[in-house]
């Protein structure tokens, strides 16, 4: 019985260890996340349960600036029920080349490492749902394609256990429609 609980400890373990950043490292065009970011971006993205149904879809103006090393991002999130959110996240490098980041509806620091064309951002989401706050675990991963387009994909777990993924398209406005 003791052999089976730590091999099914293990197997859980080994599924939670998900790919290294660093295996993107030579990939271009290489993601500089401050001149990326600063100016304004529009996003589209969707929020899917775990089951594969989408459950929200939505759009963000993300206002960037960069200022003494430090990256603030806006964003004002409009869903298609019609309800508005807003996350101001405030971005420092770290000397070691990481990311460190705050917001007011996240736990602690968010730590993001970023390699060539991709950047791996995990934190802990204060989630609102009928008057009660969830803490989600977010594993996230951005992926710039060219100048002007960034996907992002996140999974969302608690205790684990992936509830859902968000989906992002990023569009920078300098580079048009």
């Amino acid at each position: 019985m003791k052999t089976l609980f730590c091999g099914l400890l293990l197997a859980l373990l080994a599924g939670c260890a998900g790919p290294d950043v660093q295996q993107y490292k030579a990939q271009q065009p290489a993601l500089d996340l401050a001149a990326y970011f600063t100016g304004t971006t529009d996003a589209w993205g969707m929020f899917q349960r775990r089951g594969g149904a989408v459950q929200k879809r939505f759009h963000v103006v993300i206002t960037g600036t960069s200022t003494d090393g430090a990256l603030t991002l806006d964003e004002q999130f409009r869903y298609d029920d019609g309800s508005t959110q807003r996350r101001v996240w405030r971005l420092t490098r770290a000397a070691d080349g990481r990311w460190r980041g705050r917001a007011d509806d996240v736990k602690g620091e968010a730590q993001g490492e970023l390699a060539g064309n991709a950047l791996r951002w995990q934190y802990t989401l204060l989630l609102p749902v009928d008057g009660s706050t969830y803490e989600m675990a977010f594993d996230d991963w951005m992926f710039l394609i060219d100048d002007c387009t960034m996907i992002n994909r996140a999974s969302m777990a608690k205790f684990g256990i992936e509830l859902g993924q968000v989906t992002l398209m990023f569009r920078r406005r300098a580079c048009g429609p």
